[in-house]
């Protein structure tokens, strides 16, 4: 139930990385003009995004203009492009795995609990690595607006501050790793839970209550104060006998004299 809790916000966490991303990718707020020094007329707004350039005047009219050309853009611009929309990709891909691979859904039912872990865990790493793809040029962007802002000989209407679109990149980038985190996490607590099932343990042997495998063994005990030297000792011990299906049975071995024994096993 934990684990399905865990996924279930994970997934839902990485939806919500997905769309504050790809709105940040498409709206042009990631510069926008800074009103300092000489530069403090705010009649005129102009923003700075990865596909177009916006002005906006104080008598409300909001005018756009793409750029025209890929090839003339910057080498940072297009890094930035690219990684967004790779990320949004991987997005996209994580969502439709990590699907498959969620205990709430039905999806791969036949396969086992073992293939929807590992596709639930698959989906996780995806919405981690989109995560840190589009943190890279959100990254890039602000300090490079941070550097340009406090040169000494630039003008004042050439600088630019942070848009908002950097702190909503921020933010969908911070929550698409968590959420692929917490899928991560609850895969690897799935996977510890069948490992305990599977692998036996104390006080129940491999062979005993599922464990993979039977044993079939006889063991004899002892008991130490027998081995004391005593008179009355004999050669009187406790024996163990353990069948194929894991029932066991004691039975004594030959001596005169039945000594009280123990059980040194744990096994009840």
């Amino acid at each position: 139930m934990a684990s399905a809790a865990l996924e279930l916000t994970g997934f839902f966490l990485g939806l919500l990385g997905l769309l504050g991303t790809l709105v940040a990718t498409v709206m042009p707020y990631w510069r926008t003009s800074a009103h300092v020094g000489s530069n403090i007329v705010t009649a005129v707004a102009s923003m700075r995004g990865l596909w177009m350039e916006c002005v906006y005047q104080s008598t409300g009219v909001f005018q756009c203009e793409t750029y025209n050309s890929l090839l003339a853009l910057p080498a940072d611009l297009q890094a930035s492009r690219a990684l967004m929309v790779l990320s949004l990709v991987l997005s996209v891909l994580a969502i439709a795995v990590a699907t498959l691979g969620m205990q709430c859904t039905v999806c791969l039912e036949g396969a086992g609990a073992a293939a929807k872990g590992r596709a639930a865990g698959t989906g996780g790493a995806l919405f981690a690595t989109a995560g840190f793809l589009s943190l890279i040029p959100v990254s890039w962007t602000t300090h490079e607006v941070v550097q340009t802002f406090y040169q000494p000989g630039l003008p004042s209407s050439m600088k630019f501050e942070l848009g908002e679109s950097l702190y909503l990149g921020l933010a969908s980038s911070l929550v698409s790793l968590l959420g692929g985190a917490l899928l991560c996490t609850s895969f690897c607590q799935e996977g510890d839970r069948g490992h305990r099932r599977g692998a036996g343990g104390y006080p129940y042997p491999v062979g005993m209550g599922g464990g993979v495998g039977v044993r079939t063994s006889s063991q004899t005990y002892r008991n130490p104060a027998l081995q004391m030297g005593g008179a009355n000792t004999g050669s009187r011990g406790l024996t163990r006998h353990t069948s194929g299906g894991g029932s066991s049975h004691y039975g004594a071995t030959r001596g005169s004299k039945k000594a009280p024994g123990y059980d040194v096993t744990g096994y009840v």
